[in-house]
């Protein structure tokens, strides 16, 4: 029954809320939201990595094809991405809280269905229906944080989350692969129940109602159809040209432009858009989110890559892998809280910078260098883990910032798309990429990427050749993507100087 009283009501804060401070919290109770959405975003975010460790598994037991597997990650960021936004304008017109909690429970069933299916389309099936969960909470996260919090500080709540996300985070994808290892699979959706009751009791307790007084107009649920069928045509598209679709594949890419351009104009004459192209106005909201798709679809391929390297290639168990990654939460955890008290401080632009070089850094080591786990692995991993802890809590509170209280939901909506589609297109174009150079390189009919012959047998050193050109191949394409969010760091996000400036 949701008849818990959240100790700080909306109207009965420390200041009374309104259209420029809606829920703002006493300081009391402000520990208890950043608890809420911590766990609720860690949620989502572990399912992500756990379930990228999972794939190979997947891929042995279910019999899936390369393909198949593309969708078991493209299913949920597709919809998450698409209905990102649609999540943000709930929130801001129905209230944050409640679209939170709504979106916590779906994701829970969701994840159920996932741990029972019992093949690879209701796998797919299931975890769109947790993409569509995970939509209605991610955004709701920052925008409860925005406005529980005065914007002072702002960037070092937001670095708090981010940080306590991060280390949660990392402890899934150890923790999953011991479940993955001793159990199966499935193990990878069960741990998301328990979360899901932590993050639901403490919403419900704690967390207090907000929403955007000034939203009018009905929701732009026209363009939200068009996002997610722009998205979904492109993904289709770059799937089935990864497996040699021709034509077909490239009337499917050129439909999902047009869905996008027919979007992008629906957006401008809605009463109620979306994505207000006003946002798009300040330099700083437009740079932050160009940035985000460059280094969020760098992150994204790595992230899909590493499991087939080091499972179908270099042998690790689950578990392993799950160590391998945990450098990556542990060292974003640690730092991304200091990150953002510097942004409150001294500016974001150097730190994102630096950040973006650190993760082309570490993709391209991924991508190129030579030897065993520690020099080939563990350290590039270890100087991308760097990289990110710099530009996590900046480029969020870059966002956050660069607009009004009021369009908070708005805002985290688009921003979290951008990550969430910058995902999407890295996996289908550095799947796609990875698919067809592997396929031209091994030339063996009926053979898988990711699916090496054991040790031994004499097709295996032609087989991990190509695999091993495939995979580098697609890497150094991740990382020309964070150079390029390096240097939009550069240009797009200039202090801009006050008009009353002296000479």
């Amino acid at each position: 029954m949701l008849t818990h009283r959240p100790l700080c009501p909306e109207g009965k804060a420390g200041r009374r809320a309104g259209p420029e401070n809606p829920g703002l919290c006493p300081p009391r109770s402000r520990p208890f939201v950043l608890a809420a959405t911590i766990a609720a975003s860690a949620m989502a975010f572990i399912d992500g990595s756990v379930v990228n460790i999972a794939l190979p598994t997947i891929q042995r037991e279910l019999g899936a094809g390369f393909g198949a597997l593309q969708w078991v990650v493209n299913a949920y960021v597709l919809l998450l991405g698409a209905l990102i936004l649609v999540g943000g304008g709930l929130g801001d017109r129905f209230g944050r809280r409640r679209v939170f909690v709504a979106g916590i429970l779906l994701f829970a069933a969701a994840s159920l269905a996932c741990a029972l299916a019992p093949d690879v389309a209701w796998l797919i099936a299931a975890r769109a229906l947790q993409g569509a969960g995970a939509a209605l909470l991610v955004p709701q996260s920052l925008a409860i944080i925005a406005a529980a919090f005065p914007k002072d500080e702002r960037g070092r709540a937001i670095g708090t989350w981010a940080g306590a996300s991060a280390i949660t985070t990392a402890l899934g994808p150890p923790l999953g692969g011991l479940l993955i290892d001793w159990l199966d699979w499935r193990a990878a959706f069960w741990i998301n129940l328990p979360l899901s009751l932590a993050a639901v009791w403490l919403a419900l307790r704690h967390v207090p109602e907000s929403r955007d007084e000034t939203a009018a107009g009905p929701l732009d649920w026209r363009g939200g159809a068009l996002a997610v069928l722009g998205c979904g045509l492109l993904t289709v598209g770059l799937t089935r040209l990864s497996e040699g679709g021709g034509a077909p594949a490239l009337v499917t890419l050129a439909a999902g432009v047009a869905a996008l351009w027919w979007f992008l104009r629906t957006e401008r004459r809605a009463a109620a858009p979306l994505m207000p192209p006003e946002l798009f106005r300040e330099p700083a909201f437009l740079g932050a989110n160009v940035m985000t798709l460059f280094l969020y679809g760098a992150l994204g391929a790595v992230l899909f890559l590493l499991p087939f390297d080091l499972i179908g290639r270099r042998g690790l168990g689950a578990a392993e892998v799950g160590l391998t990654l945990l450098p990556l939460g542990l060292i974003i955890g640690t730092l991304s809280r200091a990150a953002g008290g510097l942004v409150d401080r001294a500016g974001a632009r150097l730190p994102l910078a630096l950040g973006a070089a650190l993760v082309a850094l570490g993709a391209a080591g991924l991508a190129a260098a030579p030897g065993g786990y520690w020099t080939a692995v563990l350290g590039p991993v270890v100087v991308l883990a760097a990289g990110m802890a710099l530009v996590v809590s900046p480029l969020t509170t870059v966002v956050m910032n660069a607009v009004p209280d009021t369009r908070s939901g708005a805002a985290s909506g688009i921003n979290n798309a951008a990550s969430r589609l910058a995902g999407l297109l890295a996996v289908a174009v550095g799947g796609a990429l990875a698919n067809l150079v592997f396929q031209r390189a091994a030339d063996l009919p009926g053979q898988r990427f990711g699916v090496l012959p054991p040790a031994g047998d004499p097709l295996r050193p032609a087989v991990e050749a190509a695999f091993a050109t495939a995979y580098g191949g697609a890497l150094w394409l991740a990382a020309a993507w964070a150079a390029l969010a390096a240097a939009v760091a550069l240009v797009m996000l200039r202090p801009r100087r006050h008009p009353s400036a002296g000479a």
